[in-house]
């Protein structure tokens, strides 16, 4: 594979992390802001930066719910996290690993009651908790963890 077919999206990763845009699709690097925001009825609130990952935060006015997505230092978003009232459209945030998703929901079993969920494919695990008026989560992309990142900081 040439090398200098990765260098403009290279370049475009590293443009928008320097300029703190830091939403985008998991997997996807982090200069795909708009398409996020328009597509969840979003604004832009807070970013928060680590010398292992950045975060920025995004609430939806529709459905009062916060989103934060997680981006390592080369500009890929590992993980995304979640609260609010409603569970956000995870079809929007897990882009290409929407599949993956749907896959293992499929295989879950049932289990009536249970408020709490983890699902786990071979490429993104998908954790929900929570009760009415706090729903919560996480997805994330355990190949993509930057060095030194806990699971556990993703929240």
């Amino acid at each position: 594979m040439d090398l200098r077919c990765l260098m403009p999206l290279c370049l475009a990763a590293a443009i928008c992390f320097c300029h703190g845009r830091a939403e985008a699709t998991l997997g996807e690097p982090a200069d795909t802001i708009a398409k996020d925001k328009k597509a969840l009825a979003a604004v832009s609130q807070k970013s928060l930066s680590s010398a292992r990952f950045k975060v920025q935060q995004m609430a939806s006015g529709t459905t009062k719910t916060a989103i934060r997505e997680y981006v390592s230092p080369t500009g890929v978003v590992f993980a995304i996290a979640w609260n609010g009232l409603v569970h956000p459209d995870l079809k929007v945030l897990l882009g290409s690993y929407h599949d993956d998703y749907r896959k293992a929901l499929s295989r879950r079993a049932r289990n009536p009651g249970r408020r709490e969920m983890k699902l786990v494919s071979e490429r993104l695990v998908v954790e929900t908790w929570g009760h009415m008026r706090n729903l919560q989560g996480r997805a994330y992309l355990p190949a993509l963890l930057p060095e030194g990142v806990n699971i556990d900081e993703i929240r």
